[in-house]
């Protein structure tokens, strides 16, 4: 499983040309799953996601996490974070869990990250427009098999 983290204010997704779900204050994670992730991947990567202190303190310095400053998250699959580019110039997705088993790790992902923050999504699948304000900008890539 792998996830890209923004530190983000204002961001909202677009789906049919409507604002399907948007914060104001929290994270953007858009994750990708692959052949071989379980639970164990999910509960690993929402465990450093919401205790990540990415958040500026009284003082300036990146020392809150997402619990502490009662932020949302933004949650979007995107299946082109697998993506290979080592041949040619057209990136191959072949790492990226098929849509029908990815789909079950998505949502399973959502409702464990929404038992400890407020969670909302975009539609999986869908063609959707991401609005983001990166705050910082903060941006983190999380591997689960990097641990």
């Amino acid at each position: 499983m792998k996830v890209v983290i923004q530190r983000s204010k204002n961001s909202n997704v677009i789906i049919d040309n409507k604002v399907y779900n948007e914060i104001s204050h929290g994270l953007v994670v858009l994750s990708c799953f692959t052949e071989g992730d379980t639970l164990e991947d999910i509960n690993y990567i929402v465990k450093k996601i919401t205790n990540l202190r990415i958040f500026d303190d009284e003082n300036g310095i990146m020392n809150k996490s997402i619990i502490d400053i009662s932020g949302k998250i933004l949650s979007i699959s995107q299946f082109t974070l697998y993506a290979d580019t080592k041949k040619g110039n057209r990136p191959s997705y072949i790492k990226a869990l098929n849509g029908t088993e990815a789909i079950k790790l998505y949502d399973l992902f959502n409702e464990e990250l929404n038992k400890i923050v407020p969670t909302v999504t975009g539609i999986f699948g869908a063609d959707m427009l991401l609005n983001i304000t990166n705050d910082g900008p903060v941006t983190i890539i999380i591997d689960s098999k990097n641990k």
